[in-house]
């Protein structure tokens, strides 16, 4: 376990907040660039093969036959924010917890893997399949440059996971997209406003200079950080500057937008883009940033919309709903766009992780289907899997993200057997059939059983 830590300590360590420029030599940024290299050296001295791929992203492999199995993790990390108790890049462990950016998301469960692997190697088991572990370098973008390199210049996998979830195991993702809306800065009062760091946070602060009666005056609001598939976790200091200054000004189109169409709502009604399926339950909007772009206010929305629904009729609804209110002038476009994944969830990939999971826990959970996205949409056959445990508080992309010490060990143990199990020929069971398959996701959350993973806790 020390080595673990000491290993996790030297990526969390490293500011891996992304920093995009596809044309340099580091095209993700220099802190992203150095903890691909210290996760490369550290799985090197465990006897992994390694390799960078042109600095876009690079992976460590184990094992031999035909047959490769992946395991996508990334190193890159959102902004740390404000409202930290601790360096939030400087793992610390206190009252039994892990603090620091990435803990979770996904640093954390990247060295678990590593160790799983490392401990089956060194219990000296065959691997019949080869294992790869990709290190991708910008998840948390949202465009996933690192990946689509991947998939031009590398060998493709057949079947694997993403530990960048929740537990017990992740059968489907909703659909992800990014939409802006600009408006004049001349319709509205602002002479400038800022507030998010990422689209797909929940932002905690929020700036604006506007004129009111022929006076300039300054606001400064705080909120919630939250992950933005969950905006409802968090509290959206965006929406709450607007709410404050509606009535106190007007004649200003992005309050009146906010004042009719937005308020403190995450759920699309208002804007008239409220939907829901019994799959994977309602979209989700987070209003994740807003800044000035030369004589343009921007905003941006991170949506997250059920798996029976297209991107295009919830656009158009909204689009329409606009117009005939008043705003036919404003426009809802789309930046990015990332359809909802499918995959069944009695398949053989599924179900062998779900009974690595109840074996090390004994807690009997369902697979689930989540509002987050992750490499799981990237590859065919590709699950997310882990860390979170059923129950636990969600602290990725808030201040003091951490997980239980307990927990990251446990999630250590859960790897380990799914590993041995899809790989290994030295296993009791009989073969599973793998069979490639495509994915979705809800975020429900089960109630934890602790008495099931006592076992595991010392």
């Amino acid at each position: 376990m020390e080595k673990m830590i000491d290993d996790l300590r030297s990526i969390i360590n490293i500011n891996s907040v992304c920093e995009k420029d596809l044309s340099s030599t580091y095209p993700f940024g220099e802190g992203v660039h150095m903890a691909l290299n210290k996760a490369l050296e550290i799985c090197k001295s465990y006897g992994f093969e390694t390799k960078n791929c042109e600095n876009m992203i690079g992976y460590a492999e184990v094992g031999s036959g035909e047959t490769l199995m992946g395991i996508l993790v990334h190193l890159d990390v959102v902004p740390a924010g404000d409202g930290w108790d601790t360096d939030p890049f400087s793992l610390e462990i206190k009252d039994g917890k892990v603090y620091g950016r990435g803990v979770t998301d996904d640093k954390g469960p990247a060295i678990a893997v590593i160790h799983a692997i490392k401990e089956l190697l060194d219990e000296g088991v065959t691997f019949n399949k080869r294992v790869r572990i990709i290190f991708g370098q910008a998840e948390e973008t949202g465009a996933w440059e690192d990946m689509e390199y991947y998939k031009k210049n590398e060998e493709a996998v057949d079947f694997g996971f993403t530990p960048d979830a929740d537990f017990p195991a992740i059968y489907g993702e909703k659909g992800i997209a990014y939409l802006k809306i600009a408006f004049k800065k001349s319709d509205t009062c602002f002479n400038n406003v800022s507030g998010g760091t990422a689209i797909n946070m929940v932002p905690d602060s929020c700036t604006a200079s506007y004129s009111v009666h022929g006076e300039t005056k300054t606001l400064s609001v705080t909120g919630k950080a939250a992950h933005g598939s969950t905006p409802e976790d968090g509290e959206n200091a965006i929406s709450k500057l607007m709410n404050e200054l509606s009535g106190v000004v007007t004649d200003c189109k992005l309050i009146e937008f906010f004042h009719e169409f937005i308020k403190l709502e995450y759920n699309g009604e208002s804007l008239g883009g409220q939907v829901s399926d019994e799959a994977s339950g309602p979209a989700s909007y987070n209003i994740g940033k807003i800044e000035t772009v030369g004589d343009d206010i921007v905003l941006y929305i991170d949506l997250r919309y059920p798996v029976t629904f297209n991107l295009e009729d919830i656009v158009n609804a909204i689009n329409s709903h606009l117009s005939e209110n008043g705003f036919s002038d404003v426009k809802v476009e789309v930046i990015t766009n990332k359809p909802h994944v499918y995959m069944d969830k009695n398949g053989a990939v599924i179900q062998t992780l779900l009974s690595a999971y109840r074996d090390e826990t004994g807690d009997m959970s369902e697979p689930t289907v989540i509002g987050g996205g992750t490499y799981a949409r990237a590859m065919n056959g590709i699950v997310a899997f882990g860390p979170m445990l059923p129950g636990r508080e969600l602290t990725e992309h808030q201040a003091n993200e951490y997980i239980y010490l307990s927990d990251l060990i446990l999630a250590k143990e859960i790897y380990k057997t799914a590993i041995k199990r899809l790989v290994s020929d030295n296993n009791q069971e009989k073969n599973v059939l793998i069979i490639p398959v495509t994915i979705i996701y809800s975020f429900s959350r089960f109630d934890f059983v602790a008495e099931a993973f006592k076992h595991r806790a010392s």
